[in-house]
């Protein structure tokens, strides 16, 4: 075989990848007939077919999935060398980073001000999701890093790498005061409280149970943003990590209680790739104990 033509291939990957020739469509912003045309000439090339029916789905044929294993390095090492070559230009540096939406934006935005030069260096670009949406946007390049409270998700990708940063308790509170021994007082009011597809909301969910606590959950909630809105007007009981309960006391909140049996934990995940980005590289090295300690200067306090 003399020559391939790689634009064929990068069609045909992108199918596989995505899982059907209409998303790669989408994807790519052309037409199916253009890219099952650009499949078949492929197909040509190489003498077989590439896929198969399967009801009415695409599989890859046994050429195919080997076809793709190839295509899937070279198409990532390709992806890797215009990173690595953009960082190293001079003048702005795009940074993507993706915020679970489980997560405190407070401590997020906390994290990536110790990492991001006030300079102007660097362009930050923050997107907000779930978790799984997150990690699928990082394998396609779509992101730089994640910060996440799901470390266990990088261990099912080998090509994406984790690391805690840093963890907290979690503090109860409400409009109004709650009588009675905490935890028991949870018992007398609705709960709001993170979804229990996340970190923090299968922790609570156990630790109820332990604590033998007959609570009544009103709502769970994927972005914690919106818990924290039905809590300030007054829907319920809410949760939020430890270090930055001085913040909702300054707000009229209520503290009902706290505790460190349940935990806050970050984590930052990146494809290997990026350990060359400038800002990564910062927040691998930065020590973050202060701030999950509550000694940060930036979290407001109570006098």
């Amino acid at each position: 075989m003399s020559h391939l033509n790689y634009n064929h291939l990068y069609y045909f990957w992108m199918v596989k990848s995505k899982g059907s020739v209409a998303k790669a469509a989408e994807a790519l912003y052309v037409t199916p007939q253009t890219i099952t045309g650009q499949i078949r000439q492929l197909e040509h090339r190489l003498g077989d077919r590439l896929f198969e029916r399967d009801g009415r789905r695409l599989k890859a044929t046994e050429l195919g999935e080997l076809v793709y294993r190839y295509a899937d390095k070279m198409f990532i090492l390709s992806y890797e060398m215009m990173d690595i070559l953009n960082y190293q230009k001079d003048g702005n540096i795009l940074f993507e980073v993706g915020i679970a939406d489980a997560l405190s934006k407070a401590l997020a935005s906390r994290i990536l001000l110790e990492v991001v030069p006030s300079d102007g260096s660097i362009h930050l670009c923050c997107y907000e999701s779930t978790h799984q949406d997150l990690i699928e946007r990082l394998k396609q390049h779509k992101l730089d890093m994640i910060l996440s409270d799901c470390a266990g998700e990088s261990l099912k990708h080998p090509d994406i790498l984790s690391k805690q940063l840093g963890e907290t308790g979690v503090s109860f509170f409400c409009g109004e005061p709650i009588e009675g021994d905490f935890p028991e007082c949870l018992e007398s009011k609705p709960l709001l409280i993170p979804g229990r597809q996340t970190s923090l909301g299968q922790q609570l969910l156990r630790w109820f149970d332990e604590r033998g606590l007959e609570v009544q959950i009103m709502a769970e909630f994927d972005d914690v943003a919106m818990m924290k809105s039905f809590g300030f007007m007054h829907q319920g009981i809410f949760v939020v990590p430890t270090l930055n309960r001085e913040e909702y006391i300054k707000r009229g909140m209520h503290l009902v209680g706290s505790t460190d049996e349940v935990k806050d934990v970050y984590h930052v995940m990146f494809a290997e790739r990026m350990i060359q980005h400038p800002a990564v590289k910062r927040l691998l090295s930065t020590d973050f104990g202060d701030l999950f300690s509550g000694d940060d200067p930036r979290v407001p306090r109570v006098d």
